[in-house]
């Protein structure tokens, strides 16, 4: 588990750390979405409301595994997703209700403001 607060969801070796709604902060949210890319990932996420693998949820199928999952293991520590693994895919859901929770509309806000970008 990492330094902070958080769950860890363990299945084989696969271990993922999701912090508590509590621990998710502003500053790393807004850190997460900084990157257009995770941002790309986080709308797909939303427009699928199915758990979208990594693979499909990809900005663009060129990027390397390795800085793909990179983006997501950040999204993940942020609080914005939740990764579980059914067979061999990392299954990926946005967490917005933990997010509106915490940061009531600011999603919604971010999401809005960069199409209009």
């Amino acid at each position: 588990m990492n330094a902070f607060k958080g769950s860890a969801i363990s299945l084989g070796m696969v271990q993922f750390v999701h912090p508590q709604r509590d621990d998710i902060t502003l500053a790393g949210v807004l850190a997460a979405l900084a990157d257009p890319m995770r941002l790309r990932i986080v709308k797909s996420l939303l427009e699928d409301k199915d758990c979208t693998s990594c693979t499909a949820a990809a900005p663009c199928p060129e990027m390397a595994k390795s800085t793909l999952s990179n983006h997501f293991r950040i999204l993940r520590e942020a609080g914005l997703i939740r990764t579980t693994k059914k067979g061999v895919e990392h299954r990926n859901v946005v967490r917005e209700a933990d997010i509106n929770a915490r940061f009531p509309k600011l999603l919604k806000t971010i999401l809005a403001s960069s199409e209009q970008a």
